[in-house]
Formats: structure tokens, sequence, C-alpha cells
């Protein structure tokens, strides 16, 4: 049995929302992998130190698994690596962060130091392999991120309704004041559109977009962070998922939405338009184009048959990710060193 580190923000059970190690690290064990894992703490500081921890003094580990992203959390992989260097541990960068090539710009030799010295460089989206093979970064590997297929009921609708979801953590990056101002706009043409808000609070935009809402007088629904099997439950009472990101690589929840039956508007940034091909599984905006987003819902209500083929399409594309067509992956990475 391989024994495999996960060096991860795995913080769901403190309310976060969760990430890829709370999804990876399960899958893996149940293919008979023994996994540790590192960190839950909820305070950055004592999160690094846990993970510091974790990878100086854990014995006998076969590999480790790294979620590496672009903002602050970067640190955390760049640290780990370099103990992982030190104890000649064959380590793994997962790239989750959309903006890591421009990490890459600005930090190159943190990034050289982290991702040449890598047993393998795992990228989740073609966007960001392409991106990396551009800076000569070396043991790329295509693996996507996986779902649990029979997790996800996928539901056909066959009359469409402005009725909108928006799932992902409240931060400025992406952008969630924008999908209120959408319903202000939305609203005047359609007076029965709705808004549905799932997630954490990041960096206090939830506060800034429940006051927003309030200022513009429209009611949208705040239900908080929500477990998968819930808002995916909660997804059958609307028709269509909206995506305000400014930067972002292949986000699991835009895969879920597209598995659930729900058409998907997503702003046209990072990996997202190497997961959906405009008019073909959804419909692509230009980051924060407010007028855009409300021309895309509105041509999807006015137009059912459109909506179906999309929706249609959107599954194929998300079976794609199911476990049994990803794991081989993993399992290919892990027994052939």
């Amino acid at each position: 049995m391989k024994h495999l580190l996960y060096i991860g923000n795995k913080l769901a059970r403190n309310g976060s929302n969760p990430t890829a190690i709370d999804t990876l690290g399960p899958l893996l064990e149940k293919e008979g992998f023994k996994i540790s894992y590192a960190s839950t703490k909820s305070n950055k500081i004592m999160r690094l130190l846990d993970m510091m921890r974790t990878a100086c003094f854990t014995r006998k580990v076969d590999y480790v698994l790294i979620d590496t992203y672009s903002t602050t959390n970067f640190w955390y992989a760049f640290v780990v690596s370099r103990i992982c260097n030190l104890r000649n541990l064959r380590y793994i960068p997962i790239l989750h962060g959309g903006n890591l090539p421009q990490r890459w710009l600005t930090h190159p030799k943190s990034c050289k130091l982290l991702f040449h010295q890598a047993y393998r460089n795992v990228c989740p989206s073609p966007y960001l392999l392409q991106a990396f093979e551009a800076l000569a970064c070396p043991n790329l590997r295509l693996i996507p991120n996986a779902l649990e297929g029979s997790h996800y009921f996928f539901k056909e609708r066959r009359s469409v309704k402005p009725k909108l979801l928006w799932v992902r953590a409240f931060a400025e990056i992406y952008n969630p004041t924008m999908a209120v101002q959408v319903l202000d706009r939305l609203v005047k043409e359609f007076p029965d559109a709705e808004l549905c808000m799932v997630g954490p609070d990041k960096d206090g935009s939830l506060e800034k977009t429940k006051q927003l809402a309030q200022d513009l007088g429209l009611k949208v629904t705040f239900p908080g962070q929500l477990s998968k099997s819930a808002w995916g439950q909660l997804s059958e009472q609307y028709d269509i998922f909206i995506t305000t990101t400014h930067f972002d690589n292949m986000p699991v929840s835009v895969i879920e939405a597209m598995s659930l039956g729900l058409a998907v508007v997503s702003t046209n940034v990072g990996g997202i338009p190497f997961l959906i091909e405009e008019g073909e599984e959804g419909l692509l905006v230009a980051d924060n184009d407010v007028q855009a987003m409300c021309d895309a819902i509105q041509f999807l209500v006015n137009n059912p048959i459109g909506f179906i083929e999309i929706t249609k399409k959107a599954r194929n594309k998300a079976a794609c990710f199911e476990w049994e067509k990803v794991k081989e992956k993993w399992i290919t990475i892990f027994n052939n060193p």
C-alpha cells in the first residue's frame, strides 16, 4: 500500500467550500492508498506551521501531493516543496491557481525551484498545461479534476425561467457583486427573475454583496455554505448557473453545474474557455460585462430548444471528468516511477 501525504487547504469542516483535497483525497483512499493530510487549521500561520511540521515528520511517504494556488497560498506549496527537497521526497504540485502563469512571471526563481524539482506537475486543465508548456516547465501531466458521477442527477428542464444560481466563495477575485448587478438589469425585463448565491465569506465580500442587493431593492437569497449534496438538491429549483470570476482555472462548481443540467453563463477568463466552448456547452461573456451576461441569460430564457441542446452537450462534457475515467491517470503516476 502506497502512502501519500496530501498538503492543501482542508477547511470544509470549518465552513469553507470544499477544495481539491476534500474530493481527490477520499477518492484515492477508495483505491487503496493510505493518505495523511495537512492542514485543517483555519489560521493561515498555524496552517503553514502544521503543513511544515507534517512534511518534516511524516514517515515512509511515497509521494507528496501539494495543492498549488496563485494567491498568497502559493507560498504554502513553495515552503513544503523545499522540505520535500531536503528530505528527498517525491512531490507533485497540483496546479489549481488560474493566475499561476502570472505568478511565474513575477516570481520566476521561486517557481523554478518549486516546479523544476517536482517529480511531476499535474495540470487539471488544458489552459494551465498550455501556459506551463510555454514556460518550459518539465514533467507536466494533464489530469482533470474528478467528480463522482453517481452524486450528480441530471435534471432535464423543458421550460426555462430566469432563476439564477451562483456558487463560489465570496471573494473579490470571484466578483460576486457582478451577479447582483446582473439581476438588477434582468428584473427590468423579467420581473420574476431570481438569484441565489451560495458560499462562505472569504474577504468581506459577502457583506458588500448583501449591501448592494439591499441598496438596489433586490431580493437575493444567501443560504451560506452548503455541502455538495445540499447545493445539488438546491440546484433543482434553478435553471441557469452564472459565474462572474475575474480569473480562474477550471472550477469544479462549473463542472458540477454542467452535470446537474444547469445552463452555464460565465465570464470568458482563464481556463473556462478550455472547458466551455462558446455556444456549445455554455455561453461566455467578457470579464465584468454585466449587459452581455444579461443578454446571454435572456437568450437562454427565450430559446428553450437552444437551452436543451446546450445542457445536453454540457452533460456529455462533464462526463469526461468522472472518477472512473480519471483515476487511471493518477494510478499510472504512482505505479510508474
